[in-house]
């Protein structure tokens, strides 16, 4: 195969507008190039010198052994593009140095974060999802949109902009709480607050109706507006195949349950669709010529988010941690938009790390790393709506935990910069056989 300069397949029937955009051919999804090549976003996050204090110290000691070896930040981010080309990656993914991209021989797509609604909600301090009711919400990602995207409008080597990570949209491994009353215990006279008991009080209307269903202390519309804290009736599983089942039944079994359901469903999605209609303006009204490539999705949301997110993102980017990105890929590809799986990874409990804090699964040898990783990357690339893959992470994190207490195989490389063979000959391999992969993918039937 052919290449452009960006490591995508030269192709007649495609040509370049200077920025990296999305094509559909024959049911099949593809990024295209900057020069037209045909283009799957192969990346690695957190490719950075100064990658996991330790806790919260000053030592790095990734950066510790690179200037040992190195002896400067320049020559390690030369090095470190043209080791990362020569594994056949072309994308700098999040959290990393994105002076890398264009300090090697092979020019590397850059996918930096723009946190938009996270910033919002650091703003406002008492919330775990920002209020977008908040008057100042869509002044504050505006201004926040123009400050991190606006000057990066002319670049191309700006694959796209994510909006966030990880946002809490519903129970996952984070708690039981639902977003719906999440706002309902926001501050009093708060937007978010004011507008998810409107929601409410419109679909009930009659009080005692709807706390049949909720079970609140509180007698009236009025007395809910002053409640302190609204306690969730029911706790429900996280979003997924199995467990979505398991709801069904639940609530087939108990009407109120269901209603409850019902409502906290009916208000995520109203909060996904106005958080990305506003996110998704923000950023385009900076930087029109770019992709936005969503909000890194955690863990799989309710149908209603998913649904939103296709109404508005160039790209679905979610992080999946799993053997099989499968299920996932198809949940949210029934949106018809392409997909970009932000985050994956494998740890191998050979590598002498302790790897008691991280995602994902735990294998047992450096081999087994590698052969999950292909297994894993055919399956998604079998999908017709997957464009990419990014690799978490660089470097392995610090046996005494970084920040949050991570301590595991998750990198490329050893903590003192050595390659692991295994895992990165597969690499090679696997990403120079992507395109061939995924053109044989199958459509879905609709």
């Amino acid at each position: 195969m052919q290449r452009t300069r960006w490591g995508g397949v030269i192709d007649d029937d495609l040509s370049g507008n200077g920025f990296f955009r999305v094509v559909e051919r024959g049911g099949v999804f593809w990024l295209v190039d900057p020069d037209g090549g045909r283009f799957l976003s192969k990346g690695v996050n957190t490719v950075r010198f100064d990658q996991d204090r330790i806790g919260r110290t000053d030592r790095v000691p990734y950066a510790e052994a690179c200037r040992a070896k190195y002896g400067s930040l320049q020559i390690w981010r030369a090095a470190v593009s043209d080791r990362l080309a020569s594994w056949r990656f072309n994308t700098v993914g999040c959290w990393s140095d994105e002076l890398v991209a264009s300090s090697g021989s092979q020019l590397l797509a850059t996918t930096p974060t723009a946190e938009l609604g996270a910033s919002f909600r650091l703003h406002r301090r008492d919330q775990i999802f920002p209020d977008v009711f908040d008057a100042e919400f869509s002044a504050h990602i505006h201004a926040s949109a123009d400050l991190r995207c606006r000057h990066r409008r002319n670049d191309p080597g700006l694959l796209g902009t994510f909006i966030d990570n990880e946002l809490y949209w519903s129970p996952d491994w984070r708690g039981t709480d639902e977003l719906l009353t999440l706002f309902l215990n926001l501050p009093f006279r708060r937007p978010g607050r004011v507008a998810a008991i409107s929601a409410l009080h419109a679909h009930y209307r009659d009080f005692a109706q709807f706390n049949a269903i909720w079970r609140t202390q509180a007698r009236s519309w009025d007395e809910l507006d002053r409640i302190e804290h609204v306690v969730a009736p029911f706790v429900r599983l996280r979003p997924g195949v199995l467990n979505d089942a398991l709801e069904t039944k639940a609530n087939l079994a108990d009407p109120a349950r269901e209603a409850f359901s019902a409502d906290c469903d009916a208000f995520v999605a109203v909060v996904a669709d106005k958080y990305f209609e506003l996110c998704v303006s923000a950023i385009k009204t900076a930087d029109p010529n770019h992709l936005v490539l969503g909000s890194r999705f955690g863990y799989q949301p309710p149908a209603g988010v998913i649904a939103a997110a296709g109404r508005h993102l160039d790209v679905i980017s979610f992080n999946c941690y799993e053997l099989d990105p499968g299920p996932l890929v198809d949940a949210y590809a029934a949106t018809g938009k392409p997909c970009l799986i932000s985050e994956f990874s494998f740890r191998g409990d050979d590598a002498g790390l302790p790897n008691t804090k991280g995602a994902g699964p735990r294998l047992a040898t450096q081999l087994d790393r590698s052969r999950a990783f292909e297994g894993y990357v055919a399956a998604a690339l079998s999908k017709p709506n997957v464009v990419g893959y990014h690799w978490f992470e660089h470097a392995d994190q610090p046996a005494q935990g970084r920040f949050d207490g991570e301590d595991s195989n998750f990198g490329t490389v050893t903590i003192d910069d050595q390659v692991y063979d295994e895992l990165t000959k597969t690499m090679i391999e696997v990403n120079a056989a992507a395109e061939r992969i995924h053109s044989a993918a199958v459509p879905a039937v609709v």
